[in-house]
């Protein structure tokens, strides 16, 4: 009997990577292309947990298949800080996390036929006080693009980062045991030999 073709709603080579981890090599790769602004006064949490949920459903998919999508937001407070749009927002977020707690808050969506399958992480992280040359240097990586609140905690800027709470892999883009758990109550045999 044939598994069921995994379709990655995600164009992020780490959750690629992430997936690799769990033995998992998504059999297609289809970035879905929908608005990511946040709704006027939404909360962090809820809006990534929409944007997941979102991404699942307008990634096209047969019957049978499974469309993992996720979705990673730095949330200072209330404040949602997505992807910086250039080097001057990068900073501005760095400026803004310098020394100060965050939540990063990844959520996971499975969609198989009709059914949906949902899970939300949320993860604590410290940020260590930054020089200017120390935050100056991280921007001219330009490891910061296309990163959540402008950093990687799983690149150069992993330095900058001393203490978490929570799940490391769900800062660095997919929350692995939960995203394990998905994809078992989704059918996907997972802890089975593939033929």
């Amino acid at each position: 009997m044939s598994h069921p073709r995994l379709i990655l709603g995600s164009g992020s080579p780490r959750r690629r990577d992430l997936l690799a981890q769990l033995g998992v090599v998504a059999d297609d790769i289809r970035p879905p292309d929908i608005d990511e602004d946040p709704h006027k006064g939404e909360l962090p949490r809820p809006y990534c947990v929409r944007l997941a949920r979102e991404k699942a459903l307008a990634v096209e998919a047969g019957p049978d298949d499974i469309v993992l999508s996720a979705d990673t937001t730095v949330a200072l407070g209330r404040r949602i800080l997505g992807k910086p749009a250039d080097t001057d927002a990068a900073r501005g977020f760095l400026d803004s996390l310098s020394g100060r707690r965050h939540s990063v808050i990844t959520a996971v969506a499975l969609r198989r036929g009709a059914r949906l399958w949902e899970r939300d992480v949320v993860t604590q992280v410290r940020m260590k006080r930054l020089s200017d040359e120390e935050r100056e240097a991280y921007l001219a990586s330009g490891d910061w693009q296309g990163k959540a609140g402008g950093y990687g905690i799983q690149g150069p800027a992993g330095a900058f980062i001393p203490w978490i709470r929570g799940s490391f892999t769900a800062v660095v883009g997919l929350p692995l045991a939960e995203t394990a758990n998905l994809l078992l109550a989704a059918g996907y045999p997972l802890y089975k030999r593939r033929s």
